[in-house]
């Protein structure tokens, strides 16, 4: 384990070191847990409503929010101009969950150590509210952002677009589909699938928070850089614990990768080159934010917290 005292004064690990993320995590995920609940209200037909608050309000990490809010106050905004914009992104973020968990994708039983939503309320009200989740999340951003130019927003609104389409989550996880069962799949295919199935998501996040705040293009190109080294490193650091972390720990069934005959990092590289690989990709995305100085601080403890998490 690294200490303090063997680290150069102003290295990234030193920087993090300084930083009480777990302070900066308990608070915003309480800003943002305060947020959702307030975004959508149980009206007629109650059981969609009731669906989509369901996965909603399970809880949860709430990254993708938080490096939102994080990158949009970095690059000079603030939490107001991007909180529903976050909110839209654990929106998004939830449909995919509540779709992934489907018989037809992963058939998985719980997440976040609650019943998954298809065994709660069937798989064609899960279906539904997914949609609903991700059609709110649009209209979401749209109707509650406020003191950010129009342009932005539309540009945030197609960030948010291809994130999730085809070219994003979509398009990853139809290839994660088709490569079930193939023992034969090349590292450039598995980056393929995580490129997009998971780090184009949490690539948004980022980029977003820094066009809501009116980052230079020099300085959205960093955070893209950035987001994508801790998004394929999240992914790596997803494929270690499902091998190694317990149920009770993932609040989700662990193993199922292997059960499934899905070829991961580990099984291409094993456990210890995947963790190097990892913080590998970590410190490159930390390189990437150097020239945000002080700011940069969450970012930066966010990044090292993936690679460290137990869950």
């Amino acid at each position: 384990m690294v200490t303090a005292d063997n680290l150069r004064k102003n290295s990234p690990e030193s920087k993090k070191l300084e930083f009480d993320l777990p302070a900066y995590l308990k608070e915003r995920q309480k800003l943002v847990e305060t947020a959702l609940d307030k975004s959508i209200e149980i009206v007629y037909p109650d059981k969609i409503y009731q669906a989509m608050r369901y996965s909603l309000l399970a809880g949860g990490k709430r990254l993708r929010p938080i490096l939102c809010l994080a990158t949009c106050e970095m690059t000079g905004g603030n939490i107001e101009m991007s909180l529903p914009t976050a909110c839209a992104l654990e929106m998004i973020h939830t449909m995919s969950l509540i779709h992934d968990d489907l018989p037809a994708m992963d058939n998985d039983d719980y997440r976040r150590g609650k019943l998954t939503n298809h065994k709660v309320y069937g798989d064609d009200v899960a279906i539904l509210a997914g949609d609903g989740l991700l059609a709110y999340a649009f209209e979401y951003v749209a109707t509650h952002t406020q003191n950010v130019p129009p342009p932005q927003v539309l540009q945030v609104i197609s960030r948010l677009g291809r994130a999730v389409g085809a070219a994003g989550l979509v398009g990853g996880q139809v290839v994660d589909l088709e490569m079930e069962g193939k023992t034969d799949v090349p590292l450039e295919t598995l980056n393929f699938i995580h490129n997009h199935k998971t780090a184009a998501l949490l690539e948004a996040s980022v980029v977003c928070g820094g066009i809501l705040a009116s980052a230079s293009p020099e300085q959205l190109q960093r955070l893209s850089r950035y987001s994508q080294n801790i998004g394929l490193a999240f992914q790596i650091v997803d494929d270690i614990l499902d091998i190694t972390a317990t149920q009770e720990q993932l609040g989700k069934t662990a193993g199922k990768d292997q059960k499934a005959q899905k070829v991961t990092y580990p099984s291409l590289w094993g456990l210890e080159e995947s963790k190097k690989q990892a913080q590998l990709l970590v410190e490159a995305a930390v390189a990437e934010l150097e020239t945000f100085g002080e700011q940069a601080k969450p970012l930066i403890a966010l990044a090292y917290f993936i690679t460290s998490r137990n869950n």
